[in-house]
């Protein structure tokens, strides 16, 4: 593919960013936005599912996981994602 001349590049460049800013959103929403909540409030969370649902705290925080994917809200799953890494984490 080569282009001649700058609006052809113009043109390519503004027919990729719907697509790159797609990709910079998701990424934004799923990955980097949930480690912006400080580990504390994650242990928090992870003890008061201990303390609600003992030996099931782990199915629970997965139950809320899998109702932030179905409600579309990317950053909530993240955060259950984290919550259930540090229950895993504690054995």
């Amino acid at each position: 593919m080569y282009f001649s001349n700058c609006f052809e590049w113009f043109i390519f460049i503004i027919c990729l960013s719907p697509i790159w800013g797609t990709l910079l959103f998701h990424a934004w929403e799923a990955s980097i936005k949930p480690w912006l909540v400080p580990q504390d409030e994650i242990t928090d969370m992870a003890d008061a599912l201990v303390a609600r649902h003992g030996a099931f705290a782990g199915y629970q925080a997965w139950i809320e996981e899998d109702y932030a994917w179905r409600r579309g809200d990317m950053v909530r799953q993240g955060v259950w994602r984290r919550v259930r890494r540090e229950l895993r984490r504690r054995g």
